[in-house]
């Protein structure tokens, strides 16, 4: 009992770094490195980039910046900003004709980039790409190829830093207090969710206080990852929103009816009880904070952010919590990951090019963007071959990150529909799914009715884009 209460209190800690990090940082932190001599002194590159979970992340930023600074006697200003601050602040700096030179938002790939590169409104960095093509697959490279409706031509408009593949993550600890172990997980996709459940049911039969849920899957519009887990579960059903050239299906009566499934197959846990109550208000973080305080069994996340967070109790992280893959797909298949390749860009109206593209040459050299990605704990994972053929992203002993970039490795990933059509980043950004979900949660209307209303504004959308 003990040495359980000594786990718990360790998990308390750690989420509450995670709370820390998440949310309490909403303040502009800025740091500017003062150098004593620069070839442009009136120049001084503005860098607005995410907040990372873990100081340990910002501090190597800072610190490719600064030996940047001290090798080409530039000067830089890094701002650092909570995500969805970041995807706010950066539209409004934008309309206001006042953009930061570089950028890197988590969301950018999906909710931000494919429609700024649709008006006009990225600078082509093909210059940056070229040197460096080698380093990276024709898929990671396709995130970042863009069409310009301005110009009415494709090309690179982004350069890639890193990825994030979902994954499940379940606490072994509970598993076993319910008589269960690794070995009992099936891999056929109806048993695989069905054993949450009776992981939860078990549980409940002890007298848990609070309660514990078998699945933590986010039921909010306020979080995003309540539409890219929902992502995933399309995918798993191999319902196509959109084909090979981008064209929307959803008129099509199979893929309608793969929408009404998957809406029905996804809520049914929340309206069962196997789903937390308070899963309808989650913001980002808090699948991660309801995990990591042990209140539910289970939860998909799109990086390795759950585990990174309790990395320093060698405990939990090597023999508590368990990375996992996504079973197989209803149809018998391996699962096909949808990738989050996080991406840096630069403003069409920044004055600064020149040393944008300078900057973010350095940082993708393979020996300063290992040290960056490593640094958050491994977070997140490196696109650039060079860098992934270091062992610490396959080696056995760290049993999250060596599952974690199986997929990337064997190529069992596919690109997020707004490769395909900008006009897709913006049923994102307006949390269709999430919005279909929480109407059939809350409201109690049909899957049917909710489909229905989710598959007219997506038309909506993509008609604005025509």
């Amino acid at each position: 009992m003990t040495k359980r209460l000594l786990n718990y209190f360790a998990l308390a800690i750690a989420s509450l770094m995670l709370v820390i990090a998440c949310n309490s940082d909403t303040q502009l932190q800025n740091t500017q490195v003062a150098k004593p001599r620069s070839p442009n002194p009136e120049k001084v590159l503005k860098i607005w980039w995410d907040k990372g979970y873990y100081p340990e992340e910002d501090e190597a930023l800072r610190a490719v910046v600064s030996n940047w600074e001290q090798e080409t006697g530039n000067q830089a200003k890094i701002s650092f900003y909570t995500n969805d601050e970041l995807f706010l602040k950066t539209e409004r700096a934008i309309q206001a004709g006042n953009p930061p030179d570089v950028l890197m938002n988590d969301a950018a790939d999906r909710l931000l980039s494919p429609g700024l590169a649709w008006e006009g409104k990225l600078a082509d960095v093909s210059d940056v790409i070229e040197p460096i093509k080698d380093f990276y697959s024709d898929t990671v490279l396709a995130t970042t190829y863009f069409y310009n409706h301005r110009e009415k031509k494709r090309s690179y408009y982004a350069i890639p830093i890193h990825i994030g593949i979902p994954h499940i993550f379940y606490w072994r600890d509970l598993l076993q207090q319910a008589g269960k172990s690794d070995g009992d997980l099936p891999q056929d996709w109806d048993t695989f969710w069905q054993f949450w459940q009776q992981v939860q049911d078990k549980l409940a039969t002890q007298d848990e206080s609070p309660k514990i849920y078998g699945i933590g899957l986010p039921m909010s519009v306020e979080a995003a990852d309540t539409d890219d887990i929902f992502e995933q579960i399309i995918e798993a059903y191999d319902v196509e929103i959109l084909d090979r050239k981008g064209q929307l299906q959803v008129d099509n009566p199979q893929v309608r009816q793969g929408i009404i499934d998957c809406i029905n197959w996804y809520t049914q846990f929340y309206s069962q009880g196997y789903v937390p109550p308070g899963a309808v208000k989650w913001l980002n973080p808090d699948n991660n904070r309801s995990f990591i305080n042990h209140l539910v069994v289970m939860t998909p996340n799109q990086s390795l952010s759950i585990p990174a967070a309790v990395k320093q109790n060698e405990e939990i992280y090597y023999h508590q919590m368990v990375t996992t893959k996504y079973p197989d797909k209803p149809s018998g298949k391996p699962m096909r990951y949808i990738a989050m390749i996080r991406q840096a860009i630069i403003l069409a109206d920044s004055d600064n090019q020149k040393l944008a593209k300078d900057f973010l040459a350095y940082l993708n050299q393979p020996e300063v963007i290992s040290k960056y990605i490593k640094a958050a704990r491994g977070r997140y994972l490196p696109v650039n071959k060079k860098v992934l053929a270091d062992p610490f992203w396959t080696d056995p002993a760290d049993p999250h990150i060596s599952t974690a970039v199986q997929p990337f490795l064997r190529g069992d990933i596919r690109l997020p529909y707004t490769v395909l059509n900008p006009a897709y980043s913006l049923v994102l950004k307006d949390s269709i799914w999430g919005k279909a979900i929480t109407k059939v949660v809350l409201d109690k209307i049909s899957a049917e009715q909710a489909a229905d209303e989710a598959i007219a504004q997506i038309k909506e959308i993509f008609a604005q884009w025509e």
